[in-house]
């Protein structure tokens, strides 16, 4: 029942202030790329040279071969556009306290909200390389099918699962700087070690549960469900049910660390 609480809280409390969150998402996305020469362009552009070295590398330099019976290139990026989207977010939501120390201080202001705004922000971006990713498989000659509307419910899943870890690191930060390049670290590890530009059926099936342990994995290859493998995600219970009892229990951990810990906020900054 707490569990229960908890989250209905947090969707209440979001809700609720829906028009704060436009300006400041708004306000935090410009802000990002303020004074740069090509601005909010940046957000697009280094992703998009990402995933064009990984594909020069893999496709034309090692003559990699179609995966799931579709172009390399459209395997690819189904796997690393959930991968940006995760990447930036955790990364931007575990300083959202430190870089907004003036916002802490003002009573008025709720603070929780902060890491969310983070994340919003970083939404926007993703939902740009949806679209791409919409287009070139049209470009590539594949209609559309229902299955590419999954997406947005696996989306929805990552969401939680960021939202959990962010409020977790966004709050410990504080106290323990190193937070941030230790959040670093795994994010780089992370990234090698989900399946993301190799599949998981290059290594023996006995070892899978083990990959799968990651929750990443079940949005990765949830991402291809949709896209490539036409797969709807209640086809896959037990993956599912594992990812969700983490992703809630994550969020109602990062909640209560949040809650536990935001009183000294503006002592420590």
């Amino acid at each position: 029942m707490q569990l229960i609480h908890d989250i209905s809280a947090f969707v209440k409390d979001i809700l609720l202030n829906r028009a704060i969150f436009k300006s400041l998402v708004i306000n935090d996305f410009r802000q990002r790329y303020l004074g740069s020469y090509l601005g909010i362009l940046w957000a697009f552009i280094q992703p998009a040279i990402t995933v064009l070295i990984f594909w020069f590398v893999f496709q034309i330099g090692f003559k990699s071969q179609p995966v799931s019976n579709v172009p390399f290139i459209l395997w690819l990026i189904a796997g690393m556009f959930p991968w940006f989207f995760f990447s930036d977010a955790v990364s931007n939501a575990t300083s959202a306290v430190l870089e907004n120390s003036y916002l802490v201080k003002k009573i008025v202001f709720k603070v929780s909200f902060l890491p969310i705004i983070k994340i919003l922000s970083a939404l926007i971006v993703h939902l740009f390389f949806i679209a791409l990713l919409y287009l070139l498989f049209i470009v590539y000659g594949f209609g559309f099918d229902l299955h590419w509307l999954q997406i947005f419910y696996y989306l929805g899943a990552m969401i939680i699962f960021i939202l959990g870890i962010s409020y977790i690191t966004s709050s410990v930060v504080v106290f323990f700087r190193d937070m941030g390049q230790l959040v670093a670290m795994l994010l780089q590890f992370g990234f090698w070690m989900t399946p993301i530009f190799w599949s998981i059926n290059m290594i023996p099936e006995k070892y899978h549960w083990l990959i799968k342990l990651n929750p990443l994995v079940y949005i990765i290859e949830g991402y291809r469900d949709s896209m490539i493998n036409h797969i709807w995600f209640w086809e896959k219970p037990l993956i599912t049910l594992y990812f969700w009892t983490v992703a809630l229990s994550l969020l109602v951990l990062g909640l209560n660390t949040f809650r536990k810990l935001k009183p000294h906020f503006a002592d420590v900054l």
